[in-house]
C-alpha cells in the first residue's frame, strides 16, 4: 500500500500526487541517506543515466528495494554495442553489425554493408543517436560528426547496422532476473515530422496496444528475445531486474531485435499506464524483491491509448524554454490525461522546461477515435510556442479504415 510518494526532481504534473524533492541523483550517499530518514520501502529508478551510474547497485547494498537494473545490466541501454555482442552470444535475432571505436576503421568498413545503412553512437544520447543514412556520403557525415563529438561521449563508439525492412514495435516485459511478466506492447513515432520525416527524438508520440504485434508474434518475442536476454545476463553474473522494454523490428523472417530500453520510455509509458487496470505498486516491489513468480499474469483496458508529445519549438535541437501553457483543466477526465514531462511555475505560471513538454493522451474503443480525442485535447491548449505531429498512429488508423 502506498502511504508517500516521492519525485526527485518532478514536475508540476506530478506534484499533484507526489511530494517534490531537489535530491541529486548521481549522489549515491545522498539518495541513501534519504531513503533511510524517510524509510523508503522502494525506488523505482525511471531515467537511463542513473541506472546506467549504478545507483541501483548503491541501493541494493544499503538493503533498498529497487526496481531497475544494476550497472552491469543496464548495458543494455548505456552501450548499443553490448547488447549486439550479447544477442550473438545468445542466438537472439537482430540486424548483422559492426562496432567500432576507429573512425578510420568504420569508414573503411561502410563498404560492405551498402545503403541504407543505420549508424548508431555506441552510449547515450537521449534517444538521438541514431542516423538512417540513404547514402554513402550521409553514412560518412554521421561518422565524422560521431567520431567528431556531435553526441559528445556517446559517440566515442559507434555501431553500424545493416538496415532492416518492416513495421517497427515496441514489446514490454517485466522481470527479477528469473521470472519473466509480459506487460504489452506499443507503437511509437521516432522522427520529428509528420509522415515520419526528419531527425529522430526520443519518440513524438505512441499507442497502445501495437495490434500488429500479433499474440503469436508476441510469443516468438518472448521465447527468442526476452527469455534469452533474462538467461543469459543472469548466467554471466548480472541479473537483470526492472523492464525490459524491447524495440522491434517485424521482417519477413519475424521479430527482430533493434535495441533495449532499460525503462519504461516515453511516450510509451504513458500509453501503457492509461491502459493498465492492475495496482503498478506490488508489481514493480515483487520484481523488486525476486517474487514476479507470485504476480498473475496483468490485466489491461482492452481500449487504445494515444499520446500525442507537444514539444518546444526547436526541439530535438535547441528547445526554446519559457513558453506559456494554458488550458491545462479544460482536457482533464476518466480517458484524457495531459501527462507533464518538460514543464516548470514561473511565478504561479507554467511554461516549457525542455524538449518535449507535454504527452496529452487519451483512451478510446479505437485507434481512430483515441487519436480524435487526443488532437481535439491539443487543440483545447493554449502553447504558442509548442508543436505536435498531427500524425500519431497512422498506421494503425490506416488499418482501421481498410487503407492499408
Amino acid at each position: 500500500m502506498l502511504d508517500t510518494l516521492y519525485a526527485a526532481p518532478g514536475n508540476p504534473g506530478i506534484a499533484d500526487f507526489a511530494t517534490l524533492s531537489d535530491l541529486d541523483v548521481t549522489n549515491h550517499r545522498a539518495v541513501i541517506d534519504f531513503c533511510a530518514t524517510h524509510q523508503i520501502g522502494l525506488v523505482m529508478v525511471g531515467p537511463e543515466a542513473p541506472l546506467v551510474d549504478g545507483l541501483g547497485d548503491s541501493l541494493r547494498a544499503a538493503n533498498v528495494p529497487v526496481f531497475g537494473p544494476g550497472k552491469l545490466a543496464a548495458q543494455l541501454e548505456g552501450s548499443k554495442g553490448f547488447t549486439k555482442d550479447l544477442c550473438t552470444r545468445a542466438d537472439i535475432p537482430t540486424a548483422g553489425y559492426a562496432r567500432h571505436d576507429n573512425k578510420a576503421a568504420a569508414l573503411a568498413d561502410l563498404v560492405r554493408f551498402g545503403v541504407p545503412v543505420v549508424i548508431k553512437a555506441d552510449g547515450l544520447a537521449a534517444g538521438k543517436g541514431v542516423i538512417i543514412a540513404e547514402t554513402h556520403a550521409e553514412a560518412v557525415d554521421a561518422i565524422e560528426d560521431m567520431f567528431g563529438g556531435g553526441f559528445g561521449t556517446a559517440g566515442a563508439s559507434v555501431v553500424i547496422e545493416e538496415f532492416m525492412t518492416g513495421e517497427e514495435a515496441s514489446f514490454f516485459a517485466l522481470t527479477d532476473g528469473t521470472n519473466v511478466l509480459a506487460f504489452g506492447s506499443a507503437q511509437d513515432h521516432k522522427r520529428v515530422g509528420d509522415g515520419d520525416v526528419g531527425p529522430n527524438t526520443g519518440g513524438m508520440g505512441a499507442y497502445s496496444p501495437a495490434r500488429v504485434l500479433t499474440v503469436d508474434l508476441e510469443a516468438q518475442v518472448m521465447d527468442r528475445i526476452i527469455r534469452p536476454t533474462v538467461s543469459t545476463l543472469a548466467a554471466e553474473g548480472m541479473p537483470y531486474v526492472g523492464v525490459l522494454f524491447a524495440g522491434l523490428m517485424l521482417t519477413a523472417q519475424g521479430p527482430k531485435l533493434i535495441e533495449y530500453n532499460a525503462r519504461f520510455g516515453d511516450p510509451e509509458c504513458q500509453v501503457l499506464m492509461l491502459r493498465l487496470t492492475d495496482d503498478l505498486l506490488p508489481i514493480l516491489l515483487a520484481a523488486a524483491k525476486g517474487e514476479l513468480d507470485r504476480i498473475a499474469p496483468l490485466q489491461f483496458d482492452p481500449r487504445v491509448a494515444l499520446t500525442v508529445v507537444m514539444a518546444a519549438k526547436g526541439y530535438p535541437g535547441t528547445p526554446e524554454k519559457g513558453g506559456a501553457i494554458n488550458g491545462l483543466d479544460a482536457v482533464s477526465g476518466d480517458d484524457l490525461v495531459v501527462f507533464h514531462a518538460g514543464t516548470a511555475l514561473n511565478n504561479g505560471q507554467l511554461v516549457a522546461n525542455g524538449g518535449r513538454v507535454l504527452n496529452v493522451t487519451a483512451r478510446a474503443a479505437s485507434v481512430c477515435a483515441a487519436q480524435a480525442a487526443a488532437y481535439a485535447a491539443v487543440d483545447g491548449l493554449d502553447f504558442a510556442t509548442g508543436f505536435c505531429r498531427r500524425d500519431i498512429g497512422w498506421r494503425e488508423v490506416a488499418r482501421e479504415r481498410g487503407e492499408g
